[in-house]
């Protein structure tokens, strides 16, 4: 797909919680054939300068050029983080996002960030002052030309119509766990589409056990020919889901990518659906 003349693949690879193996699962997750890559600069859970050295083995070897590449980062709060902070905790909220996306800029070895995402509200419910500078922030960014996509994560639905209605940039994505047992997170999947956003979903596999552990899938599974897990990324995607994966195996990455050559009848799609509906 295209957004604002930006090309977004339509299944990312997730770095978190790779640790000091993120750049040669980068560097895998792109041989397999990834060419999204998800990331934050927030070393509590993710290593992004580890990214960096794995796209930056991808372009040197020729697997693919920076325009091949979707590169998508967050700037995240304090409560986020640990004691390996990105800017200067004392610094007002704007000056921390641009000390973090700066930083950013040179651990993953661009000048160019395809979207830059605030990584989740200081705040269960609402959208606070600190909020608003950091939008702010990413705005002023993205109107240098040095983020082209901006995107919101871990958020609630009252959180993100009020971003949309008071925002000058609004967000391209949006960036959930995806919850089989809070419907998939429908109604706020059902605003993404009709406002012209994107629902990433993450957690799809860990997030949904039991899904996946369910008979009926398992019956799916056999029934197309393809893994469980295949099924459960096919049903995402067909829900209007632009799914994450986080494997650290390669023929799991092989096989998460194979699953745009077939689709999931609709009664499947709602089974699925209603497998552990509330």
């Amino acid at each position: 797909m295209t957004i604002d003349g930006v090309r977004v693949p339509r299944f990312l690879y997730g770095t978190a919680w790779k640790g000091e193996e993120t750049a040669r699962l980068t560097a895998l997750a792109l041989n397999q054939g990834f060419r999204g890559i998800d990331t934050a600069n927030q070393r509590k859970h993710y290593h992004e300068s580890g990214v960096g050295t794995g796209l930056a083995e991808a372009v040197k070897s020729g697997l693919a050029t920076r325009d091949d590449l979707f590169v998508q980062t967050k700037f995240t709060f304090r409560r986020g983080q640990d004691h390996r902070l990105p800017y200067d905790p004392k610094a007002p909220i704007a000056d921390q996002v641009a000390q973090s996306f700066a930083g950013s800029l040179e651990h993953l070895g661009t000048d160019v960030i395809d979207s830059y995402v605030l990584h989740g509200p200081t705040a269960r419910a609402g959208l606070g002052p600190d909020d608003w500078a950091a939008w702010r922030a990413m705005e002023a960014i993205h109107g240098t030309g040095r983020a082209r996509l901006l995107g919101i994560s871990n958020v609630t639905l009252e959180q993100l119509r009020t971003l949309c209605g008071e925002a000058r940039v609004r967000p391209r994505f949006v960036q959930n766990r995806c919850y089989a047992v809070q419907g998939w997170d429908r109604p706020m999947r059902r605003f993404c589409a009709a406002n012209g956003l994107v629902y990433q979903g993450f957690s799809l596999l860990t997030a949904n056990r039991q899904v996946t552990a369910h008979r009926e899938t398992a019956r799916l599974a056999d029934r197309h020919g393809r893994t469980v897990s295949q099924i459960v990324f096919r049903f995402a995607l067909d829900i209007g889901i632009l799914p994450l994966t986080g494997t650290t195996d390669a023929r799991h990455m092989g096989e998460d990518l194979d699953v745009f050559d077939f689709r999931l009848a609709p009664k499947e799609t709602a089974m699925i659906e209603a497998l552990l509906a509330p």
